[in-house]
């Protein structure tokens, strides 16, 4: 078995179970409940992980893996059927590219959620995010068609996890009614039982 830090909460580590799903290695992976945060660390984790993030995922060698990226990538070479990473060559790094973008909107939206925590939260920061925030999803509604094409891939999946991220903490955002095309490709994604089996729960 290998061991998980995990959090249902978290969409990094979302997108690592997504992939351990498609690829037929669930069962596989024992979950450690972990709660991390910047007031918050876990000590515990620390020896495993130096960074204290998660999602940080134990081999059955004592072998550590982060960050979600890595465990992505390592589980998809042990998984069976259809790669979820193309091989070397402008596919590759298309999906990385979207990889990219879904996993900077995490963090993005991640850092939105702790600005907005503070007692006294800087409306500059916050103006920042939503400007930003606006510049994604209308990038991501211009690339939908080119989302709705064959096949999954990592780029798909971080996109896919970073919008269900944002519909988990903002969902009277209303992003779908100025981005159509884009809530199609979602709604299509979120139906995978793979996502379906990962729901993000606030506990």
């Amino acid at each position: 078995m290998m061991r998980l830090h995990w959090s249902s909460r978290s969409p990094f580590v979302r997108k690592v179970m997504v992939v351990a799903h498609e690829r037929g290695l669930a069962e596989r992976i024992e979950r450690l409940p972990t709660v991390v945060a910047l007031i918050q660390p876990d000590l515990a984790l620390l020896p495993r992980n130096p960074l204290g993030k998660i999602p940080t995922l134990v081999l059955p060698d004592g072998v550590t893996l982060y960050d979600s990226l890595v465990i992505c990538e390592y589980l998809d070479g042990l998984g069976s059927g259809p790669s979820l990473f193309p091989p070397a060559g402008p596919a590759r790094i298309e999906a990385l590219r979207r990889h990219a973008l879904g996993n900077g909107f995490m963090d993005m939206l991640l850092l939105c959620r702790t600005e907005m925590g503070r007692e006294h939260p800087d409306r500059r920061i916050l103006d920042g995010f939503s400007a930003k925030q606006a510049a994604v999803l209308e990038a991501l509604e211009a690339e939908a068609p080119r989302l709705s094409g064959p096949g999954l891939d990592i780029g798909r999946i971080s996109i896919g996890c970073a919008l269900s991220y944002l519909d988990f903490r903002w969902p009277k955002c209303g992003w779908r009614s100025l981005h159509p095309a884009l809530a199609a490709w979602h709604e299509g994604f979120a139906a995978r039982p793979s996502v379906q089996a990962t729901e993000h729960v606030d506990a």
